[in-house]
This record gives C-alpha cells, structure tokens and sequence, in this order.
C-alpha cells in the first residue's frame, strides 16, 4: 500500500467537568465526546526518507504541529529508516476552537502511518503514542462517541445523540493552556447553568465581551454550550424552523457550520 486518504473528524463535548490537576501536567476532567460530520481531509503517500505536510493552512508546514509529531513517535518505531511520507491536509475545523482538529489529525496521522508502513503496531502500543501527543487524540483514536475520565483516555461508548448540531464560531483562536490559567484563578465557582454544562464557560464569557453581550441575550430563549475549553459554542435543534429563528439572533460576521452527529470515525476503517 503506497497512498491512505481520509476524513478526521471533529468533536464536540456534550458536558465538561475539569477536577484535579496531575503530577504530569494534566487535568482530570469527565467529559461526553460527540463526534460531528465536520472533517479535515487528510491523505499519505509513501516516499522516500522525509516528512513532508502540505496544507491550505502555512502553519501546518512546518514542525511544531500535532500532524509532524505524531509521524516523527511512529517513524521511531520503523526499522528501516528509507520510508517517509508526504502528508496532504485540507483544513476545514477552525483551530482554537476546542473541536479538536488537532488531536484528530494526530490520530488519523499515527493509524494511517502504522498501515501504510506496515509496521502492525497493537492498538496498545499505538494507544500510548497516542497519549504522548495530546489528551483528546486517545478520544479520536477510540473512533466512538465515549463518556471520558482520566485526562479523556478512559473511554466508554456511548451512542450518539438524535439532534442536528449549529456550531458557532464566533471566530477568535482559543488557547488551552489560558484557558485553563484563568480556570485556576477563580476565586470561587459560580453555580450557574454555563458552569454546569461546561467548566470552561464562565471564563470563556467573561474574556470575551462580544461573546458575553451574546450568551446573555441568547442564552434567555436557547440552549447554548461550549465545546472543549472554546471557542466555538454549539446549539442542539431538531428542525429547520427551529434553526431559521436561532439563526437571526446570531451576528452577521460569525461562521456557522450546521452539522449532523456520528456514531462512528471514519478512522475505523483504516486501522
């Protein structure tokens, strides 16, 4: 097999509650992984040597991104060192979002390299090159809807829920790692319905004034959640009226995407 082409998915968190922070940097957190049919398009191509990722995205040419570092963990693992692969990925999930673009490429990336190198790594062995990369590509790897424990490795599936998904991206690149800084600090946890569904949403809101002015207007009549640490939100519906008068409330300049869920990755059936 010369050439592996394939869709990574995007996910969004249907609940998200951050406990203890680990000796290895990590967060504990309980968590419901949904995967949605928002997809990266991603192909491999054996070549000689080197490691090459060609993108719509510049930042994905170079080396400091998931796609290169989960190639460079699998790579250690070849025996003869001749093989490399020229990587294609069409980005379409918005980065800093907390859809977990990145993590699902990295996962697509290690299962896709472990066939096309025929190195017929176990799905343990993988699973641990997996954790070494990012918390959520464990989730991608799994290729099922899943409540997650742990730092998100600790999966067990879970069936996918009925309704259409509206994502909102309200488009500003969110980072984790503040994210979670600014988690630390707060001084007391308010028991509202944004914290309940997602640890991560007061800090979200309070960050960002236009976001703010937004969730409070909208969160009157809607049922409005954050996905991952942000900052896309996502609102569950079930017809097409019910989304014409939720679509007016949302400004103009934001990005939408209008999503169906699924109960499977398209990464199942490469491994």
């Amino acid at each position: 097999m010369n050439h592996i082409k394939t869709q990574c998915p995007a996910k969004i968190n249907l609940f998200l509650r951050v406990l203890d922070k680990r000796i290895d940097g990590y967060h504990n957190i309980e968590t419901s992984f949904q995967l949605i049919d928002l997809y990266d398009l991603i192909s491999f191509e054996k070549i000689t040597d080197e490691i090459i990722i060609e993108s719509n995205e510049d930042y994905l040419g170079g080396e400091d991104n998931t796609i290169y570092a989960s190639a460079i963990k699998v790579k250690e693992y070849l025996s003869d060192k001749k093989y490399g692969v020229k990587i294609n990925i069409k980005k379409n999930i918005p980065t800093g979002s907390g859809m977990g673009g990145g993590s699902s490429n990295a996962a697509s990336t290690i299962i896709a390299l472990n066939k096309l190198w025929g190195l017929n790594l176990s799905k343990e062995r993988l699973s641990k090159i997996a954790k070494e990369i990012g918390a959520d590509v464990p989730f991608f790897m799994f290729g099922k809807n899943a409540l997650g424990s742990g730092i998100g490795d600790e999966l067990q599936e879970v069936s996918s829920i009925g309704d259409n998904i509206l994502i909102i991206d309200p488009l500003i690149h969110n980072s984790s790692k503040n994210m979670f800084n600014l988690l630390k600090q707060r001084k007391e946890i308010k028991n509202n319905s944004l914290y309940k569904q997602n640890h991560f949403f007061d800090v979200f809101v309070e960050s960002n004034k236009e976001v703010k002015d937004f969730v409070k207007k909208f969160n009157k009549d809607y049922v409005i959640n954050l996905t991952g640490s942000g900052s896309c939100m996502f609102i569950c519906y079930k017809n097409d009226e019910e989304i014409t008068q939720i679509i007016k409330k949302i400004p103009s300049k934001w990005r939408l995407f209008f999503c169906k869920p699924l109960q499977y990755s398209p990464i199942c059936y490469i491994w």
